[in-house]
């Protein structure tokens, strides 16, 4: 089989982009970790294209790709060390919780190319989500209102509203019915 050079497809916008929003990341949102700075953590994600409601609560350690590929609903938390690496858009909605280390992913490599192009596709987390500690969503998955993904679990096909998923990859586990 014969060398095929892989070719970056991302335009020098959004290199630049991310270069910018690398450093003010850096030195700007990360170090500023106190609860208090919540709403300036926000307003420098708006201020690189993020779409975000009213209430949310994001951790600084929170690392996101292309902050102008985010739209978060209202009320949303996102808990620490969440890695979001969005070439493709991701949208979060209302009342949803990304627990810790979880990690959205909205690209990969078309493997059936002996150069390996990227490829994008969406995240789509309708409202209610919960996103459980360490878990893996990847591209291309709609996660219907009111799902549990487990902890740790990883998540490659959509997940129907109102039901529980767990493992690697993710399965139906139960319904999700709420008491109270």
């Amino acid at each position: 089989m014969e060398y095929v050079k892989y070719t970056n497809t991302l335009s020098a916008k959004n290199k630049v982009g991310r270069l910018f929003w690398g450093i003010v990341w850096k030195l700007f949102f990360r170090p500023f970790s106190l609860p208090m700075f919540n709403k300036y953590r926000i307003m420098l994600l708006k201020l690189f294209g993020a779409k975000i409601g009213e209430g949310c609560k994001i951790n600084s350690s929170f690392k996101i790709w292309a902050p102008w590929n985010l739209e978060i609903g209202n009320f949303v938390a996102i808990g620490f060390d969440v890695f979001c690496y969005n070439p493709g858009k991701i949208t979060i909605g209302n009342m949803c919780t990304i627990s810790q280390r979880t990690h959205l992913c909205s690209a990969s490599h078309d493997t059936a190319l002996a150069s390996n192009p990227l490829i994008t596709a969406p995240i789509d987390l309708k409202d209610r989500v919960w996103v459980a500690a360490d878990a893996f969503v990847g591209m291309d998955v709609t996660i219907g209102e009111g799902a549990v993904i487990g902890a740790r679990a990883c998540v490659f096909k959509d997940v129907e509203s109102w039901t529980i998923v767990g493992g690697n990859p993710a399965k139906f586990i139960k319904k999700r019915e709420l008491n109270g």
